[in-house]
């Protein structure tokens, strides 16, 4: 009888010619097969207790049932998630490192810093996008605006006098300001905190005029009635807010502000890996627990979408976004 080992090795070889041969079973498909043999590090770019914390852990902790596998959250916040991003790029591209992405450090990065240190379109494989961030745009409640058009009014009696405030600059609250005055021709102050907390403390106290914050940031707030709501930044009106109009609707053309999060590899992933991990995280997304709990932190589900939706995303903010940043002048650096 042939000793055990020697057939295993024959087997093996065998094993491995057919691999080489066939067109449809290459060894990188293989080897995919397999995965994941281990635990898998999901980088989550921002502090941990954050919304965006919040969504991976959420999010990891789904996946890790699904694959068998532990999925464990390693925060590496700063600098508006550039140095998690970083790192996550430099990794290997085995599927064992998995980078949760925002519109921040893929689009506004890009356009706030000088040498950022990578390229989400050819440094990352995008994953999927999974959902959306509100923006909602506030005043005191002794402020006389009710109304969009009643702000832009004030702004244009009083140019350059109007202030408003954000968690820092570069932030999609930051942006938002931004946008609003190349939509509108307005000139405004960006008056920069540590943090939104603060930030919204300062609108409340009337130490600026308004500001632009993550609906869950300001819902005890506009309830207490020390805020009024005047319109929210994203394209369609908010299951949260469902009577505050979108900016668009409020007579400012053209402007949307959803701050997406979504999730990526390093560039050149097997194809295996990328496809799994984009149906897993689509199913993830729309439990309704998963739905229901990120609700709760401002996180409104998009469908289910594909690898090539979630780089398009990426390209066509970077188109609308990028110009705005220029000309704005603002850096991060």
């Amino acid at each position: 009888m042939m000793p055990r080992r020697q057939t295993l090795t024959r087997r093996h070889a065998l094993a491995g010619l057919l691999l080489l041969a066939s067109p449809l079973l290459t060894p990188a498909t293989a080897w995919a097969a397999d995965w994941p043999e281990r635990a898998i590090r999901m980088i989550v770019p921002f502090a941990a207790g954050s919304g965006a914390d919040t969504v991976g852990r959420t999010f990891a902790e789904e996946l890790a049932k699904a694959l068998g596998q532990p999925v464990v959250v390693d925060n590496k916040g700063g600098a508006g998630g550039l140095l998690g991003t970083a790192e996550g790029a430099r990794a290997p591209a085995d599927g064992y490192t998995l980078l949760l992405t925002s519109q921040g450090a893929t689009v506004f990065n890009m356009g706030l810093y000088k040498t950022p240190g990578y390229d989400p379109l050819k440094d990352l494989t995008p994953v999927v996008i999974t959902g959306i961030l509100t923006n909602v745009m506030v005043v005191a409640a002794s402020n006389p605006a009710n109304t969009v058009a009643d702000v832009i009014a004030q702004a244009r009696a009083k140019p350059d006098q109007l202030t408003y405030g954000s968690s820092g600059v570069g932030s999609s609250l930051h942006m938002s300001g931004v946008i609003l005055e190349q939509r509108t021709g307005i000139k405004l102050q960006h008056v920069p905190y540590r943090g939104a907390p603060a930030a919204v403390l300062a609108v409340i106290n009337g130490e600026v005029t308004m500001g632009f914050f993550n609906a869950p940031t300001v819902l005890g707030q506009i309830k207490a009635g020390k805020l009024k709501a005047l319109a929210v930044t994203t394209k369609d009106r908010s299951v949260m807010l469902p009577d505050v109009p979108t900016m668009m609707e409020a007579g400012v053309p053209d402007y949307v502000v959803a701050t997406w999060l979504g999730f990526a590899l390093p560039a050149n992933a097997p194809p295996a890996i990328v496809s799994r991990l984009n149906a897993e995280l689509n199913r993830i997304g729309q439990l309704p627990l998963v739905k229901e709990r990120l609700l709760v932190q401002g996180f409104e589900m998009l469908p289910p979408g594909s690898p090539a939706a979630a780089r398009k995303l990426i390209e066509d903010d970077q188109a609308v976004w990028l110009p705005i940043i220029k000309e704005s002048g603002a850096k991060a650096e």
